[in-house]
């Protein structure tokens, strides 16, 4: 894979904005597919509703790629998605980590985009949902080890 590609898909991500969102397709394919825990969509428009959608419900909404590893025609991305509620704590910035799997054409356009990424860790985030699943999610772990 051609490194120039990756470093523009790169720079795409980290910089994307409401006003870069209509360069989707220079990066990716017509008919590409879209996945997340939320989503699986087909077609750069959708992809790009699902962008547009994502600048709606969230202050400074922004990627930040932290490795990149590629072979053959697919590349995998792992990133940290910091973002603020509109509503709830607004001037608090959140944190998800995540990665996605990029499978490119031979033009270097992307023709699936899959994200991987816990939602529960979103949900933890959120008033009052959050409260339950961090009590759920205390309840699934282990006890400590006893000390002496």
């Amino acid at each position: 894979m051609n490194a120039q590609v990756i470093d523009a898909l790169v720079h795409y991500f980290e910089t994307l904005s409401p006003e870069t969102v209509d360069a989707l397709p220079q990066y990716y394919a017509q008919e590409c597919r879209f996945v997340d825990p939320f989503s699986d969509v087909r077609g750069v428009e959708r992809v790009a509703a699902i962008f547009r959608h994502m600048f709606d419900q969230l202050d400074a909404p922004r990627f930040i790629v932290r490795e990149r590893v590629a072979e053959g025609s697919r590349l995998l991305l792992t990133w940290d998605f910091e973002f603020r509620f509109r509503r709830w704590r607004p001037g608090e910035t959140r944190r998800i980590h995540g990665a996605s799997l990029l499978t490119l054409d031979a033009d270097g356009l992307v023709t699936v985009h899959r994200d991987y990424w816990d939602a529960a860790e979103l949900y933890e985030k959120l008033p009052g949902l959050g409260l339950l699943m961090r009590a759920l999610k205390r309840r699934g772990r282990p006890p400590a080890p006893p000390t002496t």
